[in-house]
Protein backbone atom coordinates (compact mmCIF):
# COMPACT_ATOMS: atom_id res chain seq x y z
CA UNK A 1 0.00 0.00 0.00
CA UNK A 2 1.11 3.53 -0.71
CA UNK A 3 -0.03 6.18 1.74
CA UNK A 4 0.01 9.91 1.16
CA UNK A 5 -1.20 13.13 2.70
CA UNK A 6 -2.93 15.52 0.35
CA UNK A 7 -4.58 18.91 0.22
CA UNK A 8 -7.97 18.98 -1.53
CA UNK A 9 -10.93 21.31 -1.87
CA UNK A 10 -12.26 20.38 1.59
CA UNK A 11 -9.00 20.43 3.53
CA UNK A 12 -6.23 17.89 4.20
CA UNK A 13 -6.51 14.09 4.36
CA UNK A 14 -4.48 10.93 4.60
CA UNK A 15 -5.15 8.80 1.55
CA UNK A 16 -4.27 5.49 -0.05
CA UNK A 17 -3.19 5.78 -3.68
CA UNK A 18 -4.91 3.37 -6.04
CA UNK A 19 -3.83 1.74 -8.25
CA UNK A 20 -0.02 1.75 -8.06
CA UNK A 21 1.24 5.37 -8.29
CA UNK A 22 3.62 4.23 -11.02
CA UNK A 23 0.56 4.22 -13.26
CA UNK A 24 -0.11 7.38 -15.29
CA UNK A 25 -1.11 10.20 -12.94
CA UNK A 26 -4.49 10.61 -14.62
CA UNK A 27 -5.40 7.04 -13.63
CA UNK A 28 -4.46 7.33 -9.95
CA UNK A 29 -7.17 7.93 -7.33
CA UNK A 30 -6.58 9.22 -3.80
CA UNK A 31 -8.91 7.28 -1.45
CA UNK A 32 -9.50 9.05 1.87
CA UNK A 33 -8.47 7.26 5.08
CA UNK A 34 -10.48 7.94 8.20
CA UNK A 35 -8.43 9.82 10.81
CA UNK A 36 -4.91 8.31 10.46
CA UNK A 37 -3.02 5.62 8.49
CA UNK A 38 -1.70 3.57 11.43
CA UNK A 39 -2.89 0.04 12.11
CA UNK A 40 -5.54 -1.25 9.73
CA UNK A 41 -6.88 1.82 7.94
CA UNK A 42 -10.57 2.42 7.45
CA UNK A 43 -11.98 4.53 4.64
CA UNK A 44 -14.54 7.32 4.51
CA UNK A 45 -15.72 6.56 0.99
CA UNK A 46 -14.46 9.87 -0.40
CA UNK A 47 -11.93 9.84 -3.25
CA UNK A 48 -10.34 12.30 -5.65
CA UNK A 49 -8.43 12.07 -8.93
CA UNK A 50 -4.79 12.96 -8.41
CA UNK A 51 -5.28 15.95 -10.68
CA UNK A 52 -7.57 17.43 -8.00
CA UNK A 53 -5.21 17.09 -5.02
CA UNK A 54 -1.75 18.35 -4.02
CA UNK A 55 0.78 16.06 -2.38
CA UNK A 56 2.02 17.23 1.03
CA UNK A 57 4.68 15.77 3.30
CA UNK A 58 3.27 12.25 3.85
CA UNK A 59 3.57 12.51 7.63
CA UNK A 60 3.99 15.21 10.30
CA UNK A 61 6.34 13.63 12.86
CA UNK A 62 6.76 14.56 16.49
CA UNK A 63 10.52 14.25 15.83
CA UNK A 64 12.96 13.47 13.05
CA UNK A 65 15.97 11.39 14.11
CA UNK A 66 18.87 11.41 11.68
CA UNK A 67 21.90 9.15 11.35
CA UNK A 68 25.22 10.71 10.41
CA UNK A 69 28.03 9.08 8.41
CA UNK A 70 26.11 5.85 7.85
CA UNK A 71 27.64 5.25 4.41
CA UNK A 72 31.39 4.62 4.51
CA UNK A 73 32.00 6.59 1.31
CA UNK A 74 30.20 9.63 2.71
CA UNK A 75 32.11 9.39 6.00
CA UNK A 76 35.32 9.34 3.94
CA UNK A 77 34.35 12.43 1.94
CA UNK A 78 33.69 14.19 5.25
CA UNK A 79 37.20 13.29 6.39
CA UNK A 80 36.51 10.48 8.84
CA UNK A 81 35.58 6.82 9.17
CA UNK A 82 32.08 5.52 9.77
CA UNK A 83 31.43 5.42 13.54
CA UNK A 84 31.30 2.12 15.40
CA UNK A 85 27.86 3.00 16.81
CA UNK A 86 25.14 5.01 15.04
CA UNK A 87 25.79 8.75 15.25
CA UNK A 88 22.39 10.37 15.73
CA UNK A 89 21.10 13.92 15.75
CA UNK A 90 17.66 15.48 15.36
CA UNK A 91 15.75 17.87 13.17
CA UNK A 92 12.71 19.74 14.50
CA UNK A 93 9.27 18.93 13.15
CA UNK A 94 9.12 22.48 11.77
CA UNK A 95 11.84 21.60 9.24
CA UNK A 96 9.48 19.23 7.37
CA UNK A 97 8.10 20.20 3.97
CA UNK A 98 6.55 18.19 1.15
CA UNK A 99 7.17 17.64 -2.55
CA UNK A 100 7.60 20.75 -4.70
CA UNK A 101 7.75 23.06 -1.68
CA UNK A 102 10.79 25.36 -1.80
CA UNK A 103 13.91 24.79 0.25
CA UNK A 104 14.71 28.25 1.65
CA UNK A 105 18.39 29.19 1.87
CA UNK A 106 19.10 31.15 5.08
CA UNK A 107 20.91 34.46 4.44
CA UNK A 108 23.49 33.72 7.15
CA UNK A 109 24.83 30.59 5.45
CA UNK A 110 27.25 30.57 2.53
CA UNK A 111 26.80 26.88 1.68
CA UNK A 112 23.67 24.74 1.92
CA UNK A 113 23.99 21.10 0.81
CA UNK A 114 21.60 18.38 -0.34
CA UNK A 115 21.76 14.91 1.26
CA UNK A 116 19.43 12.35 -0.30
CA UNK A 117 18.28 9.63 2.10
CA UNK A 118 15.91 6.73 2.70
CA UNK A 119 13.52 7.54 5.56
CA UNK A 120 11.85 4.95 7.82
CA UNK A 121 8.46 5.85 9.34
CA UNK A 122 7.52 4.51 12.79
CA UNK A 123 4.11 2.83 12.86
CA UNK A 124 3.46 2.23 16.58
CA UNK A 125 4.62 3.47 19.98
CA UNK A 126 7.78 1.59 20.88
CA UNK A 127 10.67 1.54 23.34
CA UNK A 128 13.65 -0.81 23.71
CA UNK A 129 12.90 -2.67 20.49
CA UNK A 130 15.12 -5.73 19.86
CA UNK A 131 17.15 -5.38 16.67
CA UNK A 132 15.50 -8.48 15.20
CA UNK A 133 12.12 -6.72 15.50
CA UNK A 134 13.32 -3.29 14.40
CA UNK A 135 11.57 -3.28 11.05
CA UNK A 136 8.36 -4.76 12.49
CA UNK A 137 7.43 -1.47 14.19
CA UNK A 138 7.65 0.51 10.95
CA UNK A 139 4.72 1.82 8.93
CA UNK A 140 6.89 2.02 5.82
CA UNK A 141 9.45 4.10 3.95
CA UNK A 142 9.68 7.38 2.09
CA UNK A 143 12.32 9.68 0.60
CA UNK A 144 14.07 12.49 2.48
CA UNK A 145 16.55 15.28 1.85
CA UNK A 146 18.64 16.07 4.93
CA UNK A 147 19.38 19.68 3.94
CA UNK A 148 22.45 21.03 5.75
CA UNK A 149 24.08 24.44 6.18
CA UNK A 150 27.55 22.96 5.78
CA UNK A 151 29.50 26.01 6.87
CA UNK A 152 27.51 26.24 10.10
CA UNK A 153 27.91 22.52 10.75
CA UNK A 154 31.68 22.93 10.60
CA UNK A 155 31.67 26.12 12.64
CA UNK A 156 29.43 24.89 15.46
CA UNK A 157 30.82 21.41 16.03
CA UNK A 158 27.31 20.17 16.82
CA UNK A 159 24.67 20.11 14.15
CA UNK A 160 21.39 21.52 15.47
CA UNK A 161 21.60 24.93 13.81
CA UNK A 162 22.97 23.58 10.52
CA UNK A 163 20.26 20.93 10.20
CA UNK A 164 17.31 22.61 11.86
CA UNK A 165 16.15 25.48 9.66
CA UNK A 166 12.57 25.59 8.43
CA UNK A 167 12.29 23.71 5.09
CA UNK A 168 15.46 21.65 5.78
CA UNK A 169 13.65 18.28 5.81
CA UNK A 170 11.74 17.60 2.59
CA UNK A 171 9.79 14.30 2.77
CA UNK A 172 7.73 12.44 0.19
CA UNK A 173 6.11 11.84 -2.13
CA UNK A 174 4.35 8.99 -0.25
CA UNK A 175 4.96 6.15 2.22
CA UNK A 176 5.31 2.63 0.83
CA UNK A 177 4.31 0.00 3.38
CA UNK A 178 5.54 -3.06 1.47
CA UNK A 179 8.85 -2.22 -0.20
CA UNK A 180 11.99 -4.18 0.71
CA UNK A 181 14.59 -1.49 1.57
CA UNK A 182 17.63 -3.78 1.68
CA UNK A 183 19.14 -2.92 -1.73
CA UNK A 184 17.55 0.09 -3.40
CA UNK A 185 19.23 2.56 -5.72
CA UNK A 186 19.33 6.07 -4.21
CA UNK A 187 20.21 8.97 -6.48
CA UNK A 188 20.25 12.74 -6.13
CA UNK A 189 20.06 15.01 -9.18
CA UNK A 190 20.73 18.74 -9.20
CA UNK A 191 19.18 20.46 -12.21
CA UNK A 192 19.04 17.05 -13.89
CA UNK A 193 22.70 16.13 -13.30
CA UNK A 194 23.48 13.15 -11.05
CA UNK A 195 25.35 14.12 -7.86
CA UNK A 196 24.79 11.09 -5.59
CA UNK A 197 24.45 7.50 -6.76
CA UNK A 198 24.45 4.79 -4.09
CA UNK A 199 22.53 1.79 -2.81
CA UNK A 200 20.87 1.19 0.53
CA UNK A 201 22.80 -2.08 0.78
CA UNK A 202 25.82 0.13 1.56
CA UNK A 203 24.35 1.27 4.91
CA UNK A 204 26.87 0.70 7.70
CA UNK A 205 24.15 0.24 10.32
CA UNK A 206 21.03 -1.49 9.01
CA UNK A 207 17.50 -0.24 9.51
CA UNK A 208 16.49 -2.77 12.17
CA UNK A 209 19.59 -1.90 14.16
CA UNK A 210 18.94 1.82 13.82
CA UNK A 211 15.37 1.51 15.10
CA UNK A 212 16.61 -0.58 18.03
CA UNK A 213 19.44 1.85 18.84
CA UNK A 214 17.21 4.93 18.80
CA UNK A 215 14.40 3.23 20.74
CA UNK A 216 16.80 2.44 23.58
CA UNK A 217 17.37 6.18 23.93
CA UNK A 218 13.90 7.62 23.41
CA UNK A 219 10.32 6.44 22.98
CA UNK A 220 9.31 6.44 19.33
CA UNK A 221 5.78 7.47 18.40
CA UNK A 222 3.66 6.73 15.33
CA UNK A 223 4.77 8.99 12.53
CA UNK A 224 8.27 9.64 13.85
CA UNK A 225 10.88 9.58 11.11
CA UNK A 226 14.36 8.07 11.07
CA UNK A 227 16.64 9.32 8.30
CA UNK A 228 19.05 6.47 7.62
CA UNK A 229 22.04 8.37 6.20
CA UNK A 230 23.31 9.67 2.86
CA UNK A 231 25.76 8.22 0.32
CA UNK A 232 28.77 10.09 -1.04
CA UNK A 233 28.38 13.03 -3.37
CA UNK A 234 26.78 15.68 -1.16
CA UNK A 235 27.16 19.20 -2.46
CA UNK A 236 25.83 22.74 -2.47
CA UNK A 237 22.57 24.11 -3.86
CA UNK A 238 21.95 27.68 -4.94
CA UNK A 239 18.96 29.91 -5.57
CA UNK A 240 16.97 28.89 -8.65
CA UNK A 241 18.16 25.30 -8.77
CA UNK A 242 16.00 22.18 -8.42
CA UNK A 243 17.00 19.09 -6.44
CA UNK A 244 15.49 15.62 -6.89
CA UNK A 245 16.10 12.56 -4.72
CA UNK A 246 14.94 9.30 -6.34
CA UNK A 247 14.83 5.84 -4.76
CA UNK A 248 13.90 2.61 -6.55
CA UNK A 249 10.25 1.80 -5.97
CA UNK A 250 9.58 4.98 -3.98
CA UNK A 251 9.45 7.50 -6.79
CA UNK A 252 11.11 10.90 -6.64
CA UNK A 253 11.10 13.88 -4.28
CA UNK A 254 11.67 17.20 -6.04
CA UNK A 255 12.08 20.61 -4.43
CA UNK A 256 13.04 24.00 -5.87
CA UNK A 257 15.72 26.01 -4.07
CA UNK A 258 15.13 29.66 -3.18
CA UNK A 259 16.77 32.37 -1.15
CA UNK A 260 14.82 32.99 2.06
Amino acid sequence: MRLARVAHSDGVSFVALEPDPAAPREKIVAVEIDQHPFGTPTYTGRKWPMADVRLLAPILPSKVICVGKNYADHAAEMGSEAPENPLIFMKPSTSVIGPNSPIKLPPNSERVDFEGELAAIIGQPCKDVPEARGTEVLLGYTIANDVTARDQQKADGQWTRAKGYDTFCPLGPWIDTEIDPSDLSIRTDLDGEVQQDGRTSQLVHGIGGLVSWVSRIMTLLPGDVILTGTPAGVGPMTDGQKVTVAIDGLGALTNPVQNA
